[in-house]
């Protein structure tokens, strides 16, 4: 069946707004893509100066200014989306599969295996992600980017397990599930075979959703100095590096900052828009 003539498409394409968000991503995506070809000083990203351009107000030329050492920075916001959606793609790609797994465990195995994952799944809830992700950061030898996915990756996984721990406490007593087991289907495929298939509208509603909220709590971790480190060009480095001189170049700031909102708009947005196709409660 073609999705574009599908009933969850007319859903989706319904709501405004999800359509606008959906542009967005796409949007960005493409820009981050191909970046090396649309930027017009792709040699800003790297260590670059120029000092008898620096802190330009935006022009026909810098159309979002220069910084301090003369970078271009609609180049180094444009690069920046490349670390920003690479962050949210690594993170939920380590983050899901855990969630997951132990979701579908402690709601199909129970008893002890139950009682033994929420709790711990309860004790990182517990935790605000943005605390969580500092304190983990704090253990490791240096701040970088890698170690940043590493830290909020663990602490995100908890959101899933307990998605899925619910959906798959509310199906497994459905008839198709009695009927696997009474044919001798192991527990793996009843799990992965049966239940998560169930799962799946909910899951990438999430999944969506999330990626918005874990470029934020990135960029927030850049912001303090323990996400990529320069010339890396990071959107949250690139907010802090220009507080620190507001309001006179007040274009350092504003600009990386409100990529950051666009992006995580555009998330949130097409987010919405599944959470209203698929009609799911995340």
């Amino acid at each position: 069946m073609n999705f574009f003539k599908s009933k969850y498409f007319y859903k989706f394409s319904r709501n405004p707004l999800s359509v606008v968000g959906l542009v967005i991503v796409t949007t960005i995506v493409i820009l981050a893509i191909f970046a090396p070809f649309i930027t017009p000083f792709p040699e800003h990203v790297g260590p670059f100066t120029d000092f008898a351009n620096k802190s330009k107000p935006p022009s026909s030329t810098y159309i979002f200014g220069t910084d301090k050492i003369g970078r271009d920075i609609f180049t180094r916001v444009i690069f920046g989306y490349r670390i920003s959606l690479t962050l949210g793609i690594v993170v939920l790609a380590i983050a899901v599969p855990i969630g997951v797994t132990m979701g579908l465990c402690a709601g199909y195995v129970g008893r002890k295996t139950e009682m033994i994952l929420m709790r711990i799944t309860d004790v990182f809830l517990a935790i605000p992600a943005l605390v969580l992700a500092l304190s983990i950061i704090g253990l490791l030898d240096r701040p970088n980017l890698f170690y940043t996915m590493i830290a909020v990756s663990m602490a995100w996984w908890p959101w899933y397990t307990r998605l899925i721990y619910n959906i798959t406490r509310s199906v497994k007593t459905e008839g198709y599930i009695a009927a696997a087991e009474i044919m001798g289907a192991s527990k793996m495929h009843i799990m992965f075979r049966e239940i998560l298939p169930n799962c799946l509208p909910s899951l990438l509603t999430k999944i969506t959703l999330d990626l918005g909220f874990v470029i934020l709590v990135g960029s927030s971790l850049s912001f303090l100095g323990l996400g990529a480190q320069p010339p890396t060009p990071d959107l949250g480095t690139m907010v802090a590096k220009g507080a620190s001189v507001l309001p006179d170049t007040w274009w350092f700031s504003l600009f990386p900052g409100f990529a950051i909102l666009i992006v995580v708009l555009g998330f949130n947005l097409v987010g919405d828009g599944l959470k209203d196709m698929f009609d799911v409660d995340v």
